[in-house]
């Protein structure tokens, strides 16, 4: 039993791997175009009425939160990601609580980027990028929490 619960934290640790690393390519692409295309205040321009700091000429008003907290939660979850790949290796309680702490962490902040995706879709008017990364980001906050309980379930089942 202990191997297959390996073996599905496995291809968890590598789908969300993969994952996560897709939602940061587009992520670190709205965030480029953002900078890029945004708005430019000269010494003779003034603020529109409704400025907001966090503006993207792509989506709607929940664009910009979406991909902040999206890009936050993408590289804790690479990080968590590589502190998997070191539990799976060992597969010993020693190195668990580190796996476990760095993929709670990583859920956390992709619930929080999964209910900005959910505003997002809410406002529609987005392109097919920011909807692939919101597909990404509802799938992921499924798929981390099955790894989470793969991983911690297997305890019980281990013998010291």
């Amino acid at each position: 039993m202990a191997d297959q619960l390996k073996s599905v934290a496995t291809l968890l640790l590598v789908l969300n791997f993969c994952m996560y690393s897709v939602v940061l390519g587009i992520g670190a692409w709205a965030m480029n175009r953002a900078i890029d295309h945004g708005f430019v205040i000269g010494p003779d321009f003034y603020l529109p009425a409704h400025f907001s700091p966090i503006y993207f000429p792509m989506g709607n008003a929940a664009t910009g939160f979406f991909v902040m907290f999206s890009l936050i939660a993408g590289v804790v979850g690479v990080a968590s990601a590589m502190a998997g790949v070191n539990h799976v290796r060992s597969w010993h309680l020693d190195s668990m609580p580190a796996a476990v702490s760095a993929a709670i962490t990583a859920w956390s902040l992709t619930l929080l980027a999964m209910g900005f995706a959910w505003k997002e879709i809410s406002l529609e008017i987005r392109n097919a990028k920011l909807r692939t990364m919101e597909a990404f980001m509802i799938i992921l906050s499924v798929t981390q929490l099955m790894y989470i309980l793969t991983i911690h379930g297997s305890t019980s089942r281990r013998h010291p």
